[in-house]
């Protein structure tokens, strides 16, 4: 980056703020950047890059808040007046008050959610809002916003119920209490990210998202398992899982030879899946073992499962490349079935969470096949803390992402930064999402995804605004962005 003539001079900046001098020389500055600006010097290099005006006046938040500066070869008026220049252009009062409202206004259709079915007096509490429930994990650091006794869950309590409790809401509304919820939430539509649907929890205002991570871990898992108390019980639960989709295909163990397991269990599994009325298949596989699915050739896929159907339970090394076939294969089928494939790319939950592993550049491999153009690969979570990293995978074109969790972890201020650089490369691959999910008797689904509802809006509000106030986009173009991600980007993508 560079600055036409001010890098004439190195300029280097510390973090402790002197405003009042630097504002009382105002009219000297606007005369100093003039001068600048009008010489003609070769550029230099700052901090290993090339300086813009804009990236150092519009870009740089140092100038927003007004830093202390200190120059090497150059008049103090010069610093100044970009610092001037930067606070006359950065956006003021928060979101834009019009824009706010009329995203608030606006059905969203929410890309990943684990609503919990309504149960009657006496019926047993609804498990299949996940493969792989949070509470079997050891104790982590919880973030903040999921702490016990936030102020946003007493704020999602007032909003939702009132002066009532709860339990009186959810008795009084009966099977239709989560299609309340949904309306006090914004949503039109929430993908059902579920074991399986059932009362209450049905088409069309949830879509399902069944799972697929039992299907590429068809071997003994033992030793997979021992690497983490977490895994432990992960594995345990997909075992689980697995046993129920052979069930179902009218088998209690897994055929001798890979061909069978495919064509008796993994296609007329995600086929019945797919007649059920799923949208996409998800992949909690980062909880498991690393985004990294390599291409890997069928025969030598077939070697290891023949070597271990039944046996031993394989070591780490060998058996990663049969999980890498299967999902592969997987997820061309779901291309062929017209299904997308969501997968968890976020720092997950619980204190053995393999974070490197849940990388979105795990991913690029998989986005660079040419054999699995067909199938649209939704990254969910945004990839976080991996943002700039996932807004490179956008290019390609079957990648897509939802920023559900940023939601309810972040404030709207820190997420919007994040949906403004998505924004700014490709809107149409961002899509609204809430992670609504039951964490606690004080934070359920429904609090949970009330407030990543409220956060998630906020954020667009304020991304679109700075776009907006800076002159990235015109006010009709804000308008058409936040009907985008909160409901056409996956309107298109799903063909709902």
């Amino acid at each position: 980056m560079r600055v036409g003539g001010l890098n004439r001079a190195s300029v280097v900046f510390t973090a402790e703020p002197r405003r009042g001098a630097l504002w009382a020389r105002r009219k000297h500055a606007k005369k100093a950047l003039a001068k600048a600006l009008r010489r003609k010097a070769p550029p230099r290099k700052f901090w290993g890059e090339r300086l813009t005006l804009r990236s150092l006046v519009w870009d740089s938040p140092c100038f927003l808040r007004g830093l202390r500066a200190s120059v090497v070869k150059t008049a103090p008026l010069v610093v100044a007046s970009l610092i001037m220049a930067g606070c006359a252009r950065a956006p003021q009062g928060g979101a834009d008050p019009g824009l706010a409202a009329e995203i608030g206004r606006i059905r969203a259709i929410d890309n990943h959610a684990h609503p919990v079915r309504w149960v009657s007096a006496g019926e047993k509490p609804d498990r299949g809002f996940d493969a792989l429930p949070v509470e079997s994990m050891e104790p982590e650091s919880d973030p903040v916003a999921l702490r016990p006794g936030s102020p946003a869950v007493q704020e999602a309590h007032r909003a939702l119920y009132g002066g009532q409790t709860k339990a009186q809401v959810m008795a009084a509304r009966g099977a239709q209490y989560p299609a309340w919820v949904l309306d006090q939430m914004g949503v039109e539509t929430m993908l059902a990210n579920r074991v399986e649907m059932g009362n209450s929890i049905e088409p069309p205002l949830f879509r399902w998202v069944p799972y697929a991570d039992a299907l590429i871990f068809p071997l003994d898992n033992a030793q997979l398992a021992a690497r983490t108390p977490d895994r432990r019980g992960f594995f345990a639960l997909e075992d689980q899982l697995r046993a129920h989709y052979l069930e179902a295909v009218g088998l209690r163990q897994i055929p001798g030879t890979l061909a069978e397991y495919l064509s008796r269990v993994v296609t007329p599994t995600l086929e019945r899946q797919k007649q059920g009325g799923a949208l996409a298949e998800k992949f909690e596989a980062a909880y498991l073992r690393s985004l990294a699915f390599d291409p890997v050739d069928q025969a030598a896929a077939a070697r290891i499962y023949g070597q271990f159907a039944g046996r031993a339970a394989p070591g780490e090394a060998e058996y990663k490349p049969l999980q890498d076939y299967l999902f592969r294969y997987i997820a061309a089928e779901c291309g062929r079935l017209g299904m997308a494939v969501h997968l968890h790319t976020m720092a997950g939950a619980g204190g053995y969470f393999d974070v490197s592993g849940a990388n979105p550049l795990n991913l690029e491999s998989v986005l660079n096949d040419s054999s699995l153009r067909k199938t649209p690969f939704v990254m969910l979570h945004g990839g976080w803390p991996f943002i700039r990293e996932i807004a490179a995978l956008l290019e390609k074109p079957n990648a897509y992402l939802d920023f559900s969790q940023q939601s309810l972890m972040l404030p709207p201020a820190t997420l919007a930064g994040n949906l403004r650089e998505w924004l700014e490369l490709n809107p149409e691959k961002v899509m609204f999402a809430t992670d609504a999910y039951p964490y606690s008797d004080e934070m359920g689904w429904e609090e949970s995804g009330w407030i990543a509802a409220r956060n998630g809006r906020e954020a667009l509000a304020l991304a679109l605004t700075a776009m907006l106030r800076d002159g990235e986009i015109t006010r009709t173009r804000a308008s058409q962005l936040a009907r985008m991600v909160l409901r056409e980007n996956a309107r298109g993508l799903y063909g709902l």
